[in-house]
């Protein structure tokens, strides 16, 4: 039997033009390039059925309820463990504009406790994989290394991070298939323990052995005279904003430690509320701490809960641009990205296509360049350049870069590009056929769409603070005596990062697969916030609830023995020095796909004995690469050209 399986297409977007189905459980078309159901092979990879993850060989029970068939293509069965309940999920149908809705908001059951018990019925994996479209059968061939008492929280932080990672290696896997014109899906595998590491790698990077800058001194969280704010001052404007909004002296960002004492003392006389939105209004950025409670009825709040976790959207019928040359190993070689994000999740979403061949220039303005430790971190596999876009020479430049692009991403709010041409329908009516990645806090809708925000100001503002608080009791109501806390790791960026290259690659997908057209990919911090707190399922690691989550959390770590992240770090020389890093934990391919004399050493072995598969070896597109080819350069250091 084959080690790697024939799949099934992920159907086609929908469209009252052509009438195509979107979801493939509607069983909509196949792949031009010869893909078609067939059953899993069983192999000694471990494929687990839908909603079932782990590491070991598949049971009989797995290997009955294998997708594939007519009846298993109208209706994903995703189950909890243990159990194999088919899910059906109805079509639904749009004009001009795809979502990709998540569990909850697919299964429209008209309240919120009733959405989140559909999604809670299946694994994360399954719903992200369900949000971007994804065809359900396809979940037979990933398998997962769990490593229980890793990102210990009171939330499901370490399950929200596996899944991410899990359907960016899915999505990854599919296209180079699609690229390749290659019936054969290589397996996935995800190890909690790389995904762990890497969901660190912003703490972890080292530069000739110096530790990262991570927070200033004026970003943090503050007593207020009826509760607590969180501010980000990490950028000069914002930290200059934040003074002025408080009416105090900027003695430069050296003698931020002295200022502090002052911020504090002047913050602690202030109401909360009253601190957000002065701070707001001269542009700086600071968020009340809420209670779970409190941000469930806020109006944002509101508007974040109705959107899908991801959002693909077909704007036009443009002819796909073409990939010239052959895929390269992670089949995106070709593949030009312009990414014009900022710290976190954009850069770590175009980190992960540069890792898969893609060629990705970072694009920043002259008088903002990235931050060096950031750019050492989320750099690797990238170019950068510097770009003024105010100007008609960088206008003229980035027109040129352009006309060759096949995919931008923006990690702005809504519309603050516009002014410089970077509009989503802008882009494509001048390169038509673009997939365009946009990246916000808060969402694309809401009162507060257009607010500036960071993975630290989300976690405040949706009550992830109070539930992480650090007696454990976050969710009893919000008190000044209570001190909040924050998720073991910048887990909305990371998260948001690879469900956002994800959604790229889905949409690469679709051009190929389904129907042509410029896309639109839109994300939002909160959203997956949103997830996180309301959708995933808790398990070991993370609480049952707000009062006791955190305590049993922590009991679980202390029962693991700490983490040797060895595996998953590297260290190479490097333009900026000597730089440690954070491997990458997206990956697909037959465990031999370290390298060509590997995957050679594989073949000669011949098939595995025991296990009812063998071990074929993939092409080179069949196969992720396990570290960049690149390691990143000085800020801006690069030629504004394409490769």
């Amino acid at each position: 039997m084959r080690a790697m399986d024939r799949f099934s297409a992920a159907g086609k977007p929908a469209s009252a033009r052509d009438g195509a189905a979107r979801d493939s459980t509607s069983g909509g078309g196949t792949f031009e390039t010869g893909f078609a159901p067939g059953e899993s092979s069983g192999d000694a990879y471990g494929s687990p059925g839908p909603g079932h993850e782990h590491s070991g060989p598949p049971s009989t029970a797995d290997r009955a309820n294998r997708p594939g068939t007519a009846a298993t293509r109208s209706g994903s069965t995703e189950a909890g463990p243990g159990t194999t309940e088919p899910r059906s999920r109805a079509d639904e149908a749009r004009s001009d504009t795809v979502q990709a809705r998540s569990g909850p908001a697919r299964a429209q059951t008209g309240t919120a406790q009733a959405q989140t018990e559909t999604a809670q019925g299946r694994s994360g994996t399954a719903q992200a994989w369900a949000a971007l479209g994804g065809d359900p059968a396809l979940l037979a061939r990933v398998s997962r290394e769990r490593r229980p008492g890793l990102l210990p929280s009171a939330l499901p932080v370490l399950e929200l991070a596996s899944s991410a990672v899990t359907a960016c290696s899915l999505a990854a896997a599919e296209f180079s298939c699609v690229r390749a014109r290659s019936a054969l899906l290589p397996p996935v595998r995800v190890d909690d323990g790389a995904v762990a590491t890497a969901f660190h790698s912003d703490r972890l990077v080292r530069i000739d052995g110096r530790a990262p800058v991570t927070f200033a001194p004026l970003s943090r969280f503050w007593r207020t005279a009826d509760g607590w704010v969180r501010t980000h001052a990490n950028y000069p404007h914002h930290r200059a904003r934040l003074l002025s909004a408080l009416g105090m002296p900027d003695h430069g960002p050296a003698e931020d430690e002295a200022a502090a004492g002052r911020v504090a003392t002047e913050l602690a006389g202030r109401r909360a509320h009253d601190v957000e939105e002065t701070v707001y209004r001269e542009g700086g950025l600071a968020v009340v701490v809420r209670t779970p409670q409190e941000w469930a009825a806020h109006p944002q709040r509101q508007a974040v809960a109705a959107a899908p976790l991801v959002t693909v959207s077909r704007l036009d019928a443009a002819p796909t641009p073409a990939l010239d040359g052959p895929p390269g190993p992670g089949g995106l070689r070709g593949l030009r990205v312009l990414d014009l994000t900022r710290v976190l999740a954009g850069p770590v979403a175009t980190r992960t296509l540069a890792l898969l061949g893609a060629d990705v220039l970072r694009i920043d303005a002259p008088e903002r360049p990235e931050f060096l430790d950031t750019h050492a971190d989320t750099g690797l596999g990238k170019r950068s350049t510097l770009l003024d876009l105010s100007s008609r020479a960088g206008q003229a430049t980035f027109e040129e870069l352009l006309a060759s692009a096949h995919v931008v991403v923006t990690g702005y709010r809504p519309g603050a590009l516009d002014r410089f041409g970077l509009a989503p329908e802008s882009l494509m009516d001048r390169r038509p056929g673009l997939v365009v990645g946009q990246l916000s806090a808060w969402g694309a809708g809401g009162p507060w769409h257009r607010r500036r925000g960071f993975d630290s100001l989300v976690q405040a503002a949706t009550g992830i603070a109070c539930l992480e608080a650090a007696d454990g009791a976050g969710g009893a109501g919000r008190s000044p005596d209570l001190v909040p806390g924050q998720l073991p790791v910048q887990a909305l960026d990371h998260g948001t990062g690879y469900l956002l290259a994800a959604g790229l690659l889905r949409a690469l997908t679709e051009q190929r697969t389904g129907t042509a057209g410029s896309r639109l990919v839109r994300l939002s911090l909160a959203r997956t916030a949103h997830w996180l707190l309301y959708d995933l399922p808790r398990g070991p690691g993370s609480g049952a609830d707000a009062g006791t989550g955190a305590d049993e959390a922590e009991e679980e770590a202390d029962e693991q023995p700490p983490l040797d992240r060895k595996p998953w770090l590297a260290e190479a020389d490097s333009p900026l020095g000597r730089l440690r890093y954070a491997l990458p934990p997206v990956g697909f391919g037959p465990p031999e796909s370290a390298g060509a004399a590997a995957a050679g050493a594989a073949a000669a072995a011949g098939p595995r004995g025991g296990g009812g598969g063998g071990t074929e070896v993939a092409p080179d597109a069949a196969r992720s690469p396990r570290d960049w080819a690149r390691m990143p350069g000085p800020v801006g250091g690069d030629p504004t050209e394409w490769t």
